[in-house]
């Protein structure tokens, strides 16, 4: 039986853009330390700081926040960056993870608001994991990031990535001014569908000026930012029928736990009865949808509304943040809350149909 990490990440450096074009190396990402950000090393694209270069927490601090929290949260930065992937795969091991799917770190926001610089940032990143995924032994299956401003480059870049072992496309809720319920977004999903490939939404916000007015205010913070748009994509994807329309396309709603899954069904029971509309008495297996789950959530009550064959669980790893715990698949198993069978399923059988993994 293979244990399947379905939220795991790398955290791009500077050698993510080492698989740029020549042409293209003018778009290449920079490091700066801005003034005022607390020593933190930054991205700075198309003129204007993107996000977080590095993880900027000693290990210390790591291991103080994981006495507090009862998660391990610490990862050593070559494997975390993917500069030994010998590592990453022993620390695999250690950790009892057979396959880790592989999300991106930086394409959590909008990094540029042009074609032009989107199409060779992704391309690089792909063919980083490209990389990545030949030295893996198969171990290190991958969430591709498509140039979405341009599909037609989208839809040739998918090709490519789906020969090199990619099992999904990357899609935060929000893409730019377009949510994922847009035509715009059509043709990609009838691709992905032909070509048995996994919509893969990760908490996350293209949308430059929502991010802006959430961050006005720090009441909310990665709360209102990252986790809310997840949840109301996932219960727009239904509403809007998305599934009936593209019936082999499946979907994982990653890093936003799981417990509001039986509130989002039980509302959109409520508001197809309205229409004189029936939902399927299993939303989320008919509908192909997969949710990723915490050892905090009370997995045992999610599973009366999501059904035993539609939850995973990952790690967030090389992350810190309230997502993370390194250990959550084998401590999902000693909480001893839900039976054998359920946790086969979440760690190997469910995530193995979600990505087509062989």
């Amino acid at each position: 039986m293979s244990i399947i990490d379905a939220d795991a990440h790398v955290v791009e450096s500077e050698h993510t853009w080492d698989y740029m074009e020549p042409a293209d190396r003018k778009y290449r990402p920079l490091v700066v330390k801005p003034t005022g950000e607390g020593g933190g090393e930054y991205w700075f694209i198309d003129g204007k700081i993107r996000g977080l270069v590095r993880i900027v927490m000693t290990a210390q601090e790591l291991d103080e926040v994981a006495d507090r929290t009862g998660r391990v949260m610490w990862t050593p930065q070559e494997t975390r960056e993917m500069e030994n992937v010998e590592a990453r795969l022993k620390h695999m091991d250690e950790l009892g993870i057979d396959v880790q799917v592989l999300y991106p770190t930086i394409f959590i926001e909008q990094v540029t608001d042009k074609p032009s610089v989107e199409i060779p940032l992704c391309k690089s990143y792909n063919r980083w994991l490209t990389d990545l995924h030949s030295r893996g032994n198969g171990r290190l299956r991958w969430i591709c990031v498509l140039p979405l401003l341009d599909m037609s480059t989208a839809l040739e870049e998918l090709a490519f990535c789906k020969e090199q072992g990619a099992c999904g496309v990357f899609m935060r809720p929000i893409e730019g001014h377009r949510l994922l319920t847009d035509p715009y977004f059509y043709p990609l999903y009838e691709r992905m569908s032909e070509l048995d490939m996994a919509v893969g939404v990760h908490v996350g916000n293209g949308n430059p000026q929502e991010l802006d007015l959430v961050s006005q205010y720090n009441g909310g913070g990665s709360f209102w930012k990252f986790r809310i748009p997840v949840i109301g994509m996932f219960h727009s994807v239904i509403m809007g029928e998305i599934p009936k329309m593209f019936p082999k396309l499946r979907f994982h709603w990653a890093e936003a736990a799981a417990l509001w899954v039986p509130y989002v069904v039980k509302d959109l029971k409520r508001r197809w009865g309205a229409q004189n509309k029936d939902l399927p008495d299993n939303i989320l297996k008919e509908y192909r949808q997969y949710v990723s789950c915490q050892t905090d959530d009370d997995v045992d009550y999610v599973l009366r509304y999501s059904g035993e064959d539609n939850i995973v669980i990952g790690t967030d790893y090389g992350h810190n943040d309230q997502s993370t715990e390194i250990e959550a698949l084998r401590n999902l198993k000693e909480l001893g809350s839900i039976t054998e069978p359920q946790y086969d399923k979440i760690v190997t059988d469910n995530p193995k149909t979600l990505f087509a993994l062989n």
